[in-house]
């Protein structure tokens, strides 16, 4: 109960079963937890794992490891391509998401000046789609139509080319097959672009000297994600330019990823569904389940009814759907354990908070990222402030609450999870490598990188870069097919039946064009340079200013509602209410309204100085945790129906 938070008393009462672990999205940039994390939900013994994946990338992870045989994500080749359609993505602000690299700003408008074509696909004129050569106004929720008629011309009209990767493929004849009901025709109504617009894009794609297609977080947050995720790389593959220059190509990491261990060509593939959670039986994927169904997961009684979360990092209270629910479920917990930097929306819930150095006072090496970059590089960065006397690392946090969690006792020494880590990574290792790395006397993250690096691909040592502070350039990518391939065939699987089974629930929305109804809006997110995420929030520099918490609407909707610029408006979903004042813009399509992600900083009990005299509203409180995305129940945070009215 509240005031018992030792993990053993919850234990004995419930069962492993009844503790979930939430991770949240700063772990992606740090060292510590992308090290260490795995060790935590293994001495938590539970298998309800939640993260920010779900709510963000996880359709593409999945279309990636069914196609591929693993996570390898092609990125878009912006430095040699000649065309560029980026959907559901605004770089000029996020610079790159799934896609690493400096200065995305100033890649995009050298492809421009250097004569190339910049399509940005997006309901809303974004930053990035004001610097494009053609800006598409898609409907929300509709980028799977688009792209599917997209491949239907280019099988149909003769355009397809596979290129050298024609003996790679298997599956052609069945995408051929899928595609075929989504003509330009078919599509044009539900997707509110004309037919001879989508041909167009079609013919220009097949006809470049060299193109890519890349989406983000608006084709994977939506009704279809894993679907338009898969349809990215199947026009990538059509039109030839899958794993060549200019086109979209996989990155090469110094410390290794899973496409550069084992047999390259082939492996086991990846098996997703494998279990269901208790409450709606929504699908497992890559070890997870859906975030969307944490608070039902919590406030459903029944055998497995989770009475004990552990989260590090991250903000679920206003980064997940319905977050009303979730933030009442949290509060109902007998045992809650958060590793954080802040007492917020999430962590005021918390019996226990376990702070962690500042990102100052940690090295850094980035070991997820550097399997999504532009070009191969490679950079350690030392911390710039030393630990104070006595407090422990983030990784000496983490190991510990591992050992805690195993029984170990208050006294348990990281050194012990540090030591297994580094043995299990070591097993296969070079008996000279191990020992090099035993002669430099590291311990924690930076053994384990220097382990990394020499037994990656180009053999670096930890030594060499620190002797390099600004990086080491390892080239530009270069194609790695069928090298990347860990599927059981060896090939590229063009059409995975888990993906292929979801596009009769596609081809049934053919026949309901959307648009206004009943005087209801649809909602897109979106995101700013300076508040991508709710933890930037608190820091003055990247929120003063003018407020970007607003919704932006159309003026032609703002004359039918009645709203004025500046306004405030209160809109309202099936799950909730926000009041936010207006912003009229003619950079956003008819039809749809935009709220930014990450605000509501007006809760009771945070310790949130900066964020709460800017709280905002939060997006969560309108999303709807019944809505997911079929395949890999990623959160639809995107094309959800509101009304929007004049504030009372």
């Amino acid at each position: 109960a509240r005031g018992e938070p030792e993990e053993r008393r919850h234990d004995e009462r419930h069962g492993r079963e009844a503790l979930g672990v939430y991770i949240g999205n700063p772990n992606a940039h740090n060292l510590g937890s992308m090290l260490y994390l795995r060790s935590v939900i293994r001495g938590l013994g539970t298998r309800a794992v939640f993260s920010a994946s779900t709510v963000d990338q996880r359709p593409k992870e999945i279309s990636a490891c069914l196609m591929f045989g693993a996570f390898s994500a092609p990125v878009p080749d912006v430095d040699r391509t000649s065309f560029l359609v980026v959907i559901g993505a605004n770089p000029f602000a996020s610079n790159g998401s799934l896609a690493t690299a400096p200065d995305w700003p100033g890649r995009l408008r050298a492809l421009v000046s250097r004569g190339g074509e910049l399509v940005v696909v997006d309901p809303r004129r974004t930053e990035t789609a004001r610097e494009a050569t053609q800006w598409l106004p898609v409907r929300p929720g509709t980028d799977a139509h688009l792209l599917a008629a997209v491949a239907n011309v280019l099988v149909t009209q003769g355009l397809a080319d596979l290129g050298r990767l024609q003996p790679h493929v298997a599956g052609m004849e069945a995408v051929t097959s899928a595609v075929a009901p989504f003509t330009p025709e078919a599509v044009a109504g539900v997707t509110g672009l004309d037919a001879d617009v989508i041909r167009d894009l079609a013919r220009r794609l097949a006809d470049a000297p060299s193109a890519a297609v890349y989406g983000r977080m608006g084709t994977t947050a939506q009704e279809f994600g894993t679907l338009t995720s898969w349809l990215v790389d199947v026009v990538n593959i059509l039109t030839g330019n899958l794993d060549r220059p200019g086109g979209a190509m996989f990155s090469k990491p110094a410390a290794g990823s899973a496409n550069t261990r084992g047999t390259p060509g082939r492996g086991r593939g990846v098996t997703i569904h494998r279990r269901h959670s208790r409450v709606r039986g929504l699908p497992e994927s890559l070890g997870e389940l859906p975030v969307a169904a944490m608070a039902e997961e919590i406030d459903t009684p029944g055998e497995g009814q989770l009475r004990g979360m552990v989260t590090i990092a991250g903000n679920p209270v206003l980064s997940t759907p319905n977050s009303g629910r979730l933030d009442a479920a949290l509060a109902d917990l007998e045992l809650m354990i958060s590793v954080d930097v802040y007492v917020n929306e999430t962590t005021r819930h918390a019996d226990v908070i376990l702070p962690v150095p500042s990102a100052l006072q940690k090295p850094h090496y980035d070991v997820a990222l550097y399997g999504l970059a532009l070009r191969n590089v490679a950079n350690w960065s030392e911390p710039v402030l030393p630990l104070e006397d006595g407090r422990p690392d983030e990784w000496e946090v983490l190991a510990k609450l591992a050992l805690i969690a195993q029984g170990m006792g208050p006294g348990a020494d990281p050194a012990v999870v540090d030591d297994l880590s580094y043995a299990a990574l070591a097993e296969h290792a070079p008996a000279e490598v191990v020992e090099a790395i035993d002669a430099t006397g590291r311990r924690g993250p930076a053994r384990l990188v220097d382990l990394m690096l020499r037994t990656g691909p180009y053999g670096l040592t930890l030594d060499e870069l620190i002797q390099a502070p600004h990086g080491i350039d390892l080239g530009p990518l270069e194609p790695r097919i069928p090298e990347i391939l860990r599927t059981p065939s060896g090939c590229i699987e063009m059409a995975p039946e888990e993906i292929l089974a979801d596009l009769p629930r596609l081809q049934a929305t053919l026949s309901s064009p959307g648009g206004l109804n009943g005087g209801q809006l649809l909602l897109i997110g979106r995101r700013d340079l300076r508040s991508n995420n709710s933890w930037m929030h608190n820091v003055e520099v990247l929120v003063k200013g003018k407020p970007r918490c607003t919704l932006h609407v159309h003026p032609d909707d703002a004359a039918r509602l009645g709203i004025a610029d500046g306004a405030d408006v209160e809109v309202a979903s099936a799950v909730g209410e926000v009041r936010v004042p207006a912003q009229v813009t003619e950079d956003i399509r008819p039809g749809v309204v935009s709220l930014p992600h990450g605000w509501g900083h007006d809760q009771p009990g945070i310790q949130l100085r900066v964020a709460s005299r800017r709280a905002g509203a939060n997006s969560n409180a309108l999303t709807d945790e019944s809505l997911v995305d079929a395949v890999s129940g990623n959160a639809v945070l995107n094309g959800i129906p509101v009304s929007v009215a004049p504030a009372r």
